[in-house]
């Protein structure tokens, strides 16, 4: 079966979510921005969310990261709870 771990960034609006994938990309650490963004609890983590297998999160989210590229931060993503920005840590088939 399919797993997958993946850290994420949870944000009210789309243009907040923007300005911190671009922060992101341009050299700061995704975790840090998580810890000091994130509306989810996970931010406290880094945003880190663990491993979990299809199925298990919201349809938007899970159809990102187990389709996404791995490594590369994705999104902004809407889903029910808001603008997300998830990276995919590792995935295996």
């Amino acid at each position: 079966m399919v797993r997958a771990s993946a850290r994420h960034i949870l944000v009210n609006n789309k243009e907040a979510c923007e300005a911190l994938k671009s922060k992101i990309e341009a050299g700061e650490d995704f975790a840090v921005c998580a810890k000091n963004n994130s509306l989810c609890p996970s931010g406290r983590d880094g945003g880190s969310l663990g491993e979990f297998g299809p199925g298990q999160m919201v349809k938007e989210f899970d159809q990102a990261v187990f389709t996404g590229e791995i490594g590369k931060v994705i999104g902004p993503i809407q889903t029910q709870f808001g603008y997300h920005l998830i990276e995919i840590t590792k995935r295996s088939e």
